[in-house]
């Protein structure tokens, strides 16, 4: 299952244009925050997706019967890029617990590269909804390769995958290596450069978001 935010008309879409946009870009704290509010329409997009159980409220003059979530999620991010959108993710389901883990694009004197992964720090996933968010699915290998180290030490209920913007050949790569994933993409952009990046993309969200690296 794919969602594809672009393709509904939602205020959802005009801070995906912010992201995008190189002169807001500039406003690094503006940048956070538009993250931080994509993902919290995602998990509002996903919770109608997850199991709900019926109960009794008491209020000042009676009592109502509800409707409320039966289990929280875990969310998961792939450090650093990742912060802001898990945290729209965490302000909705806002009693989740969450994972960490440390990957990035290891380059080879050639220019291609290989994905190193350092660090996972996740509370016990068996049974357990997993969001996994990362703002930008380029490749896919990065995903890919995170989300089967889990699935490797955990049996995870359901995958769901989260991403601002991806490339249509990381969203291939996704769903050949996690046929039963569900994506939510912001958007999906046909284009990537030699070096990988999405086209036209957004940049490279870490930067965007905390400072570029050296």
């Amino acid at each position: 299952m794919i969602f594809d935010l672009s393709k509904t008309q939602s205020i959802a879409n005009t801070f995906i244009a912010e992201l995008r946009d190189e002169n807001i870009q500039k406003d690094s704290m503006r940048f956070r925050k538009n993250m931080e509010r994509v993902g919290e329409f995602f998990a509002y997009e996903i919770s109608k997706s997850l199991k709900y159980t019926s109960t009794e409220v008491t209020t000042p003059l009676g009592i109502s019967k509800c409707e409320v979530l039966t289990d929280q999620p875990v969310l998961a991010t792939i450090l650093r890029a990742g912060l802001p959108l898990q945290q729209g993710l965490l302000n909705i389901f806002d009693k989740a617990e969450c994972c960490f883990i440390s990957a990035y694009r290891k380059v080879k004197k050639s220019g291609d590269f290989i994905i190193q992964m350092d660090y996972v720090s996740t509370p016990d996933l068996d049974s357990r909804v997993l969001i996994m968010a990362d703002p930008m699915l380029a490749t896919g290998q990065s995903m890919v390769m995170c989300c089967k180290e889990l699935i490797n030490r955990y049996k995870i209920a359901e995958l769901h995958i989260v991403a601002a913007i991806a490339s249509s050949e990381g969203v291939a790569h996704v769903r050949a290596n996690l046929p039963k994933a569900k994506l939510w993409l912001g958007a999906i952009d046909e284009e990537m450069t030699s070096k990988s990046y999405i086209v036209p993309g957004l940049g490279d969200a870490g930067d965007l978001a905390y400072g570029e690296k050296v």
